[in-house]
């Protein structure tokens, strides 16, 4: 039976009819069960803004130190090789990121800019040009796989110094890793091998820079140094990985996200084309309230939490709930309203990117990207029409968003 359609609330995330639509489930959680406990997987569940904020910053208690995946073969003490300082808490944490944290400061970011706008230009070009059923001015593409599915790791790829030909595949191998298939309760064996192979990729680049170093991120790691300290090969390649799918699939959902939802509201279509300028960016900042692309987070539990008459004891598995903190009516009116005109003070409450030491280093980048991608879009294109009985979702236990996402679009008569 559907955890949605069951008397008792239980969220089991790795139910694809919860993944097609969580937030009925939140709601429900936040309403009945606060602190929420699944017995079949034994995990414990945080669902309201103040809840989900206050165990962000407390990583005394809300230890990252297991991983921060819900999957069993991702849970354990070691799994800071695959994701970094993601997977850690102070003082580790800390020197970790300060090495890597140069590479991501806002001087760098604007940096990319003509990187990001090229990048744009090159995929818009095409997929304009080469759009299936072209009449005048309307053409019909796929937004994710002609574009925003290929934006963001070409992004990353270039700081990294991938060369353009292996993109493709790392791509494909960066998919495999969020993928969850019905009924399987841990990454597939698919997943797992495409994590081997990209560990395998990524050790052969860098050896390649270690060799011969150019100006790329890797480079860039390898030279490093903060009082002395460097990183080491092992960590330098977990930060590539991490860099692969958080850097990746997140922005690429965000865009997908953020077409899909503001097609459905033709009213605020129009102003959001009429007014780019004023817009674009609360538009992206809404879609990263109404429909975050990363929905969950696990954490381990160092010492009991006492919350709304319940006791998640020391030692369990926790998930917090962004996607559900970012509809909480104890925070945000209307949450499951999608609105771009909403209120800044409110919006500075999301919590997509996480926060305290955690918070997402990449988050300037995604809006920068965000920002580009959606600012160029409005200015070739009058009207999106998304068909959403075509469009396909991925299935993730912890990020949402879209696989292939069919639009027809209307193209402006003049740039």
């Amino acid at each position: 039976m559907s955890s949605q359609v069951s008397d008792r609330v239980v969220f089991d995330p790795y139910d694809y009819a919860t993944q097609d639509d969580p937030y009925p489930l939140y709601r429900r959680l936040r309403d009945e069960e606060p602190l929420h406990h699944n017995a079949e997987h034994d995990f414990w569940v945080l669902s309201r803004h103040a809840d989900v904020a206050a165990a962000l910053r407390d990583d005394a208690t809300y230890s990252n130190r297991m991983g921060v995946s819900l999957d069993a073969s991702s849970w354990h003490p070691e799994a800071h090789r695959v994701m970094s300082f993601l997977a850690l808490d102070a003082p580790e944490q800390t020197r970790i990121r300060s090495l890597v944290s140069r590479a991501f400061t806002p001087r760098r970011v604007r940096e990319l800019i003509p990187q990001v706008q090229g990048l744009t230009d090159r995929y818009l070009d095409a997929a304009l040009e080469g759009a299936d059923g072209a009449e005048g001015d309307e053409a019909e593409l796929d937004w994710i796989e002609q574009l925003a599915g290929k934006l963001p790791m070409d992004v990353i790829s270039e700081m990294m110094g991938v060369p353009e030909a292996d993109r493709d595949e790392v791509r494909r191998l960066s998919d495999l890793l969020v993928h969850r298939e019905d009924g399987l309760h841990d990454v597939p064996p698919a997943g797992m091998e495409a994590a081997m192979t990209l560990f395998g990729y990524y050790t052969d680049l860098l050896a390649a820079r270690r060799a011969q170093p150019t100006d790329d991120l890797t480079s860039a790691l390898l030279a490093a140094e903060v009082d002395g300290d460097r990183l080491d090969d092992g960590e330098i390649i977990a930060f590539l990985f991490l860099m692969v799918v958080a850097g990746n699939e997140t922005t690429t959902k965000l865009l997908g996200n953020a077409l899909h939802h503001l097609a459905a509201q033709p009213d605020q279509m129009t102003a959001v084309f009429a007014e780019p300028d004023t817009l674009v960016v609360p538009w992206i900042e809404e879609t990263l309230r109404h429909d975050t692309s990363s929905q969950i987070l696990a954490r381990h539990l160092r010492a009991d939490v006492e919350l709304h008459g319940r006791t998640a004891p020391a030692g369990a598995k926790l998930l917090v709930l962004l996607g559900s903190a970012n509809r909480d009516e104890r925070v945000f009116e209307r949450p499951d309203v999608y609105d771009v005109h909403r209120d800044k003070r409110e919006l500075g409450q999301i919590l997509s990117f996480g926060g305290g030491r955690h918070f997402c280093l990449g988050a300037n980048l995604a809006r920068l990207e965000a920002r580009i991608v959606l600012e160029e879009l409005v200015r070739r294109v009058g009207r999106v029409e998304v068909d959403v009985e075509r469009s396909v979702r991925v299935h993730s236990t912890n990020v949402r968003g879209f696989a292939q996402l069919p639009v027809r679009v209307h193209r402006r008569s003049t740039p």
